[in-house]
């Protein structure tokens, strides 16, 4: 699996728990990070951690685990690092008081317009 086939079924696993606000930004030829940053929101904390686990199951039925999680514990932002895919679950206020897509504006966003259902 491609890191952007991943990033993509993250995406998908995200947006069947009703993340807000998916985003998909290539960052490999800007940063040794890694190859995507796929970002959203959550309402609550609640919300944070279920989609936080729920992406975690899907990708650990994919054989795929992640390097290391950070945040659960506040469950304000977790990161899910899967080494070439970074995956960041904000809750709505901290998203936008840390702003990752402003950060990281000279990296493309990949259309994931397909891959969200259309609610």
């Amino acid at each position: 699996m491609t890191s952007l086939e991943q990033a993509k079924a993250i995406v998908k696993v995200m947006d069947s728990k009703k993340a807000k606000d998916i985003k998909l930004v290539e960052i490999k030829e800007l940063s040794s990070l890694g190859d995507y940053f796929v970002i959203a929101s959550a309402s609550n904390t609640t919300q944070v951690k279920a989609i936080a686990d729920e992406v975690e199951d899907e990708m650990t039925k994919l054989g795929i685990e992640p390097n290391r999680v950070e945040g659960r514990q506040s469950a304000q932002w977790i990161l899910l690092d899967y080494y070439d895919v970074m995956v960041h679950i904000f809750l709505e206020e901290s998203r936008n008081f840390y702003n990752l897509e402003r950060l990281w504006s000279d990296a493309p966003q990949v259309d994931i317009s397909e891959l969200l259902t259309k609610n």
